[in-house]
């Protein structure tokens, strides 16, 4: 009977092990999600619902929002990411929505959430790059609203000046098909790297996710990321060095 009694304990142990375990091995890997937002009326930034569906096609959680979503769409946010369900997080806006993405990752900054990549559509106003943020890629068309890295950014910052190029303008800048492809070049570069699983950062953002291997570029004429461009105003002190690009015809 004691024979019998231990086997049974042993049996017990190892089929409780072994749902461990395999609850353990179903346990689903978090995802990318990039979280979109419209402009003013949701009528005007219509090409963040094109892009939404062009990072769909390319396999990555994309959903479109307007931006007076945007605290709830963090909390969520933050939630799936406690839980493991969610990461790495991107933020994509347009106008007034380009100016929510940048207070919507210092809101997840606050909450402990690291943002690994956030695309400002010619916001309307400059923002300081909260700390938790990887990289900004800011596409603007006018030097006021240039972004700059705040306390504590450790992450890579680039400003696109497309002013150039006269063809756009605020309200097409979300649609052109050109930055169309560097985004998508950026979040798959993002997307790539956290399914390799790289080293994390400083501030928890993925390391060596700024930016991808290949860019696309328009003409000959372009001044890289990294190489530091002379600002277009003075910096507030304590900041982060400007870096900025320009892409012409």
């Amino acid at each position: 009977m004691r024979r019998s009694g231990l086997l049974t304990v042993v049996f017990a142990l190892l089929v409780g092990i072994a749902v461990a375990f395999g609850a353990s091995a179903a346990q689903p890997q978090p995802r990318a999600h990039v979280y979109l937002l419209r402009g003013l009326f949701n009528v005007f930034s219509l090409g963040m619902d094109s892009l939404t569906e062009e990072l769909k096609r390319r396999g990555v959680d994309a959903t479109v929002h307007g931006y007076g979503e945007w605290q709830t769409l963090a909390d969520k946010a933050a939630a799936n990411y406690k839980a493991g369900k969610e990461a790495p997080i991107i933020l994509i806006g347009h106008s007034l929505g380009a100016d929510t993405v940048m207070e919507m990752a210092a809101y997840l900054g606050r909450k402990g959430v690291p943002v690994a990549l956030v695309v400002p559509f010619d916001g309307t106003k400059s923002f300081a790059a909260s700390d938790n943020v990887g990289r900004v890629l800011n596409l603007t068309q006018r030097d006021y609203a240039y972004m700059r890295g705040g306390p504590g950014f450790h992450g890579k910052l680039a400003n696109v000046d497309v002013s150039s190029d006269t063809s756009i303008d605020h309200i097409n800048i979300d649609k052109s098909p050109r930055l169309h492809a560097r985004v998508v070049a950026e979040v798959l570069a993002v997307v790539g790297n956290h399914r390799s699983a790289p080293a994390k950062n400083a501030n928890g953002a993925d390391a060596g996710t700024a930016r991808p291997a290949t860019l696309p570029e328009q003409g000959s004429s372009r001044q890289n990321a990294d190489n530091p461009a002379p600002p277009p105003q003075k910096q507030p002190t304590g900041t982060q060095p400007l870096h900025t690009e320009e892409i012409k015809n």
